[in-house]
């Protein structure tokens, strides 16, 4: 399977509706303690400071994924008394605080789409993993990606991208997001229907501008 047809494949849900996530408990406990103790706040800093930094700079590059990602953080730090941990996890709390400062620059990630899709794909990098992570970037998508991308409705976009470089469950992401489980689930699948139109007859894939 291709980098391109392996994003249009980003999975549905099948039977089990929820996946747990490794620590959410313990995630929650430490951010209700740094309430107390705010020096207990550097845990989740240290232990999700390189995951929003990443998602960020692979939609918006690294320059801007510095100040966003530190932005983040400090919203995060300062808002860490309104968390419930009974009803939330804070990957999916720290996704959300991330994706609202990304939304301030969606017409710049929008326009990189749109010029990556005029360009000739770069040449990937010698690891498998890093080919794949290029592979939904602006710089190293390919012309029929980024077109596809570019097309997204806003919201179609920032699911499959929560999904596919966030790896956030269905649930993560609809909490990150303040939408409703199956609301993730149509977005994301009409998301994957434009890219695999895009990516298997170019020709023919639908044409959905981005709104925003």
């Amino acid at each position: 399977m291709t980098p391109d047809l392996a994003l249009a494949a980003v999975p549905l849900p099948g039977g089990v509706r929820r996946s747990a996530v490794p620590g959410a408990d313990e995630d929650g406990r430490l951010l209700e303690a740094s309430v107390r103790e705010p020096e207990r706040f550097a845990v989740i800093f240290d232990r999700y400071f390189g995951q929003v930094h990443s998602y960020v700079a692979r939609r918006l590059g690294r320059d801007v994924a510095d100040d966003l990602a530190a932005e983040t953080f400090l919203i995060a730090f300062r808002q860490r008394d309104r968390f419930d941990r009974h009803s939330g996890v804070v990957r999916a709390w720290l996704y959300g605080i991330a994706t609202n400062l990304i939304r301030r620059h969606r017409r710049d990630e929008l326009r990189a789409w749109r010029a990556a899709a005029k360009l000739p794909l770069p040449e990937p990098a010698d690891a498998h993993e890093d080919r794949v992570a290029a592979q939904v970037t602006a710089q190293g998508a390919s012309g029929e990606l980024a077109a596809a991308l570019a097309k997204l409705n806003a919201k179609d976009r920032e699911v499959l991208l929560l999904v596919a470089l966030g790896q956030l469950t269905y649930d993560e992401v609809a909490a990150a997001l303040g939408i409703a489980y199956g609301t993730v689930c149509s977005r994301l699948s009409r998301a994957r229907r434009m890219i695999r139109a895009a990516v298997q007859n170019p020709s023919s894939a639908e044409s959905e501008e981005d709104p925003s």
